[in-house]
């Protein structure tokens, strides 16, 4: 599962990049994702905009079995 997900998150990645940013993927627990925004990610007031609209949306429709995306 760890596998796909970073798939995804190297979809991902290059937008986060662009502007500054980056995600790193910490765990999966039962369907929840952990990952770690970093750079000007990480700071961002639109960074769970990001997060739940961004990366979690896709992550949800390439992998159906995620329940959730949590920073941490």
């Amino acid at each position: 599962m760890k596998e796909k997900v970073e798939e995804v998150l190297n979809q991902i990645r290059p937008s986060l990049q662009a502007d500054g940013g980056d995600v790193e993927l910490v765990d999966v627990v039962d369907g929840v994702v952990s990952v770690r925004l970093k750079g000007a990610c990480g700071g961002c007031p639109m960074s769970q905009m990001t997060l739940k609209m961004g990366i979690e949306r896709l992550l949800k429709k390439e992998i159906p079995e995620i329940k959730s995306v949590v920073a941490i």
